[in-house]
């Protein structure tokens, strides 16, 4: 779980994922956290949580990464800090891992099921875009690659050499995971988008930083597979 600023909503989301009965670590990652973050994830006292401080921020991607460093279950599973996920979707996302049809399932935002807020219409359109580009370049058709939700077996995070310190991370481990021949599965998930008033992050800037990792990791991926072939 990597977790910048997220006072308003850590007790919360950390209380969903511990009564997931999926469960078996939860490692928090905290990436400079100013605003009462760092104290509030002090006091729990569940031997499933394990919290690590980054000295300062460094970025999602930067968090995620040392989240995967010390991760030792059997299934690894990414988990905003925020409300926008749901743990309960936990169960769809790791069935194919636990039946040994896929080594990745990636969570798909969908607006099914009851109302909730719908998600910023630039973003939608820039996901949409950003996703038929690493579509194109590693050969893996995706239907939302910059989703939070996104789950490995443990082999296969520890094989990934990641390097993207921000957003960039999903693009970054969608070309590493084609590259590796990974078998990726998808199933729908639930998703309530919040707004900048209320702690969002993500901005245009992260836009245009995942467009270029779409494009230095996916080229990488296709010389790879044109290697094999010739």
């Amino acid at each position: 779980m990597p977790c910048y600023n997220e006072v308003a909503t850590v007790d919360e989301i950390v209380s969903r994922v511990l009564a997931s009965r999926f469960t078996g670590e939860l490692i928090v990652v905290d990436d400079g956290s100013t605003d009462g973050t760092q104290h509030r994830l002090s006091q729990y006292d569940d031997p499933r949580v394990r919290v690590f401080q980054q000295p300062k921020n460094r970025g999602k991607g930067a968090a995620v990464r040392r989240g995967f460093g010390e991760a030792g279950c059997e299934f690894v599973v990414i988990q905003d800090a925020d409300l926008e996920y749901d743990p309960a979707d936990w169960d769809g996302l790791l069935a194919p891992l636990a039946s040994g049809d896929a080594d990745v399932v990636y969570g798909v935002r969908t607006q099914e099921g009851p109302s909730r807020r719908a998600p910023y219409f630039w973003h939608m359109i820039a996901n949409r875009m950003l996703t038929l580009l690493s579509n194109m370049l590693t050969g893996v058709r995706l239907a939302d690659v910059a989703t939070c939700y996104k789950a490995f077996r443990l082999e296969v995070v520890r094989s990934l050499d990641l390097r993207e310190n921000r957003f960039g991370i999903d693009t970054e481990i969608t070309a590493k995971v084609a590259a590796g021949g990974w078998r990726i599965w998808e199933t729908n998930i639930s998703y309530t988008s919040r707004n900048y008033a209320e702690g969002k992050k993500i901005t245009w800037k992260d836009g245009i930083a995942a467009f270029v990792c779409i494009v230095r990791y996916g080229i990488s991926v296709r010389v790879r597979k044109l290697g094999r072939s010739a």
